[in-house]
């Protein structure tokens, strides 16, 4: 009888666990819009409107020819910059996939979100 109570709790954690895992893979997959797999990269920015273009593309090329396997996701968080950093970033993000902007508070929000699942 013991054994069958022990097996019990085991199997039941072990399905809780499953779930568990299921659905973070959903979530990550279908609310955040990025790939499962690879490497995520956050770049904090503020008021690099001179800079932002050509070092995302140079990130983006490493990731397109082959370079860089495992970096698959860029987030480019603005820190409420006052030039034009987040539309330059948004214009590159709408050509490239991989690519995503979002303001700071948007970016924690999904990374607590995440934590939280």
């Amino acid at each position: 009888m013991l054994e069958f109570v022990l097996n019990t709790i085991f199997w039941t954690l072990a399905i809780y666990g499953l779930y568990e895992i299921i659905k973070n893979i959903i979530y990550i997959t279908t609310y955040t819009k990025m790939k499962a797999d690879g490497i995520y990269v956050i770049i904090a920015v503020k008021n690099q409107e001179e800079k932002i273009e050509g070092f995302l593309r140079s990130i983006l090329f490493k990731i397109l020819y082959g370079k860089e396997d495992n970096l698959k996701n860029i987030i480019v968080a603005d820190l409420e910059s006052e030039d034009n950093t987040k539309e330059i970033a948004k214009k590159l993000s709408n050509d490239y996939d991989v690519l995503k902007v979002a303001t700071w508070k948007e970016c924690k929000e999904i990374m607590d979100s995440v934590n939280e699942t």
